[in-house]
């Protein structure tokens, strides 16, 4: 299944522990109430609720490497 883009609507924990604010730019894999989302490499298990599908330039994309 190919992967979108999608931005965050609430603070998420990613699996390292890092929680990715409201904003934050994700790349999303699957399809349902639950979708996988990356930022990274960082995982993260996301609900229908916590993200909107879509790109918008203007939010946050993660921390600086």
């Amino acid at each position: 299944m190919a992967q979108r883009s999608g931005t965050l609507l609430v603070p998420v924990p990613g699996l390292s522990g890092t929680v990715y604010p409201v904003g934050t730019r994700v790349a999303i894999s699957g399809r349902g109430s639950s979708v996988d989302a990356f930022v990274g490499g960082d995982w993260l298990p996301l609900s229908w609720w916590e993200f909107a599908e879509g790109r918008n330039d203007d939010v946050y994309d993660g921390p600086a490497a």
